[in-house]
């Protein structure tokens, strides 16, 4: 079975030897080689009492190869540490690249659990096809990911509001200058403790008449990395104008609410969420999913349509958008007390205090992640 990628199931499974099809429902095995020089248990302790966001990275990570003809193989977990690439690498020159971001979480109990991975594997499914990438099977980006957190298990943190935050991320590493989709790909999935992404209280917010970040028929669907580094401009233009984030407008009329830098954006208007809709320039969050179908069990009412963004400001200025926040992975949900333009700033209540329907969702969300609420949609992945 040269080139196939060998199954160990869990138990209650049958073991199954094969190459990789989406329609395997077996576990993929990963093989292991232990970190020869592990941050020892006094240093990880002082490294996760105050982790900051991204910064911090446990002692392995998963890999994953994919060769044309041949398929997905080599699945291990093996020392963190520097990748190598040839200079001619496709992803340095034409940016063949997606990624995902989740979490592990420490329940109560002291288990340790991850949640909607399906969706991210999904999400990640979908961009791979969108950027002409080989498409990995969603058990093992899931089973990529449970076999890194095993191995770093002790770097989940217990603290209040902390995680471990999950990267997967697919390159192109195939050694042609020639315009085309790659034949050879590296999957990587790294792992670091985190903390709030943001402080206590309520974020400001740049509204961007400048740039744009994304168009029709492009990659704002998609999670990759060029998204992201064409949003750096307007994120510099909102620290200049004194805010901590930039909201884009459509790149059309530059009239429409889309996306801020990293995260989607929603406002309350009585006992209703408005949120722009999806529609092939905005990434579909999986925290806005989640977030939306919460308000509606509640009983909340939910318009997903085009948003004007002088309907915003005016719908502020009367108090009828009484609350705003941005959602994503890494903040969860951020109130937003301000939004800001040439022409003048909207604030949402007083502007320095978040909304209660803000903190309610958060909190009901928070408590699902970290398996302490009824998880009655079955959302919740124990890992260990």
């Amino acid at each position: 079975m040269a080139g196939c990628l060998r199954y160990a199931a869990r138990p209650k499974f049958t073991t199954y030897y094969g190459c990789m099809s989406p329609m395997d429902s077996t576990t993929p095995s990963f093989s292991f080689t232990p970190n020869p020089a592990p941050v020892s248990p006094e240093r990880r302790a002082e490294l996760m009492a105050n982790p900051g966001f991204g910064r911090v990275f446990t002692d392995h990570m998963a890999t994953v190869s994919y060769t044309e003809g041949r398929g997905w193989h080599d699945a291990k977990v093996v020392p963190y540490g520097p990748l190598s690439l040839d200079p001619a690498s496709s992803v340095l020159h034409y940016a063949q690249e997606i990624f995902e971001g989740l979490k592990a979480y420490r329940t109560p109990e002291g288990s340790v659990v991850m949640f909607r991975p399906d969706a991210n594997a999904r999400r990640f499914r979908d961009s791979a096809a969108r950027m002409a990438m080989a498409e990995l099977p969603e058990e093992l980006f899931v089973g990529a990911i449970e076999a890194l957190v095993r191995a770093d298990r002790d770097w989940v943190p217990s603290g209040e509001g902390q995680s471990l935050y999950l990267r997967p991320f697919m390159i192109s590493n195939d050694v042609f200058l020639g315009v085309k989709p790659a034949s050879e790909y590296l999957f990587c999935v790294i792992a670091c403790p985190v903390g709030a992404y943001f402080g206590g209280g309520c974020v400001s917010v740049w509204v961007s008449e400048t740039y744009t970040r994304a168009a029709p028929g492009g990659t704002g669907a998609v999670k990759c990395g060029g998204n992201y580094a064409a949003s750096l401009q307007a994120q510099a233009e909102s620290k200049r104008e004194g805010c901590d984030q930039v909201l884009f407008l459509d790149s059309r009329e530059q009239r429409y609410v889309e996306e801020m830098g990293g995260m989607n954006v929603v406002f309350v208007d009585g006992d209703t969420l408005v949120t722009p809709p999806l529609g092939g320039t905005i990434l579909p969050g999986i925290t806005r999913d989640t977030l939306l179908m919460l308000a509606r069990a509640r009983g909340l009412k939910v318009e997903e349509r085009p948003l004007p963004i002088d309907e915003v400001f005016e719908k502020a200025a009367s108090g009828q958008f009484s609350e705003a926040f941005a959602c994503g992975t890494a903040a969860v949900i951020s109130p937003i007390g301000k939004l800001r333009r040439p022409t003048g700033e909207a604030v949402f209540g007083d502007g320095v205090t978040p909304g209660a329907l803000s903190l309610s969702l958060k909190d009901e969300l928070v408590g699902l992640q970290t398996g302490r609420g009824n998880d009655a949609n079955g959302w919740v992945h124990r890992i260990l």
